[in-house]
């Protein structure tokens, strides 16, 4: 059998991480190791040279998720020239768009992950990062000049409004009201700038 090298290692490793972040937010965090692994395209044995714990894979599969949230809102911020309201109202017009509902996979972790996170006990890491991604999620969402890192107020509520609307029009997909959720949400959203 012949050994991996520790560069094969390494990306087989992001490679498990970057699997696991988007099976998560899509079928939730118990998907099984096995078709974890499956999804990858490594053993089931490989798992183990890697990870200590299905948990452990959790928690970085989580600050994954939340690492390419926070690139994607800089880049966003970035292609608007800084322009935070353009930032934002782009955001929301994906965020609540029917492609976005329609991809859990690569779609927003606050929202993708709320249910299993919250099932975590309060000590473990994934609980902790989750938190600090809404936090700053909701920073990135106020109004300008509420200062880096605000999460309270006009910013939770627009998140809050966010991933409400979104976990609820992926519930509802397939009915008219699914589509209205998102408009409803959008006009409220937008009509508020």
């Amino acid at each position: 059998m012949a050994r991996v090298s520790q560069a094969q290692a390494q990306e087989n490793r992001r490679r498990v991480v970057d699997t696991a972040s988007r099976l998560f937010r899509e079928q939730g965090t118990g998907v099984s190791v096995a078709d974890l692994m499956k999804a990858a395209g490594l053993t089931h044995g490989a798992f183990y040279k890697q990870f200590t714990s299905k948990e452990a894979l959790v928690d970085e599969a989580t600050a994954h998720a939340f690492d390419d949230l926070a690139r994607r809102h800089t880049a966003g911020l970035e292609q608007y020239g800084g322009q935070r309201d353009a930032a934002q109202r782009a955001l929301i017009d994906a965020y609540l768009s029917t492609e976005h509902r329609d991809d859990a996979a690569d779609g927003c972790p606050v929202a993708g992950l709320a249910t299993d996170v919250a099932r975590e006990p309060e000590d473990r890491e994934a609980r902790r990062v989750y938190a600090e991604g809404v936090a700053a999620f909701a920073a990135f969402l106020a109004p300008d000049g509420a200062g880096a890192g605000d999460a309270t107020g006009d910013g939770l509520t627009r998140l809050s409004t966010l991933v409400g609307a979104l976990i609820l029009a992926r519930a509802t997909q397939g009915s008219p009201l699914s589509e209205e959720i998102l408009a409803a949400a959008h006009a409220a959203l937008t009509e508020e700038a």
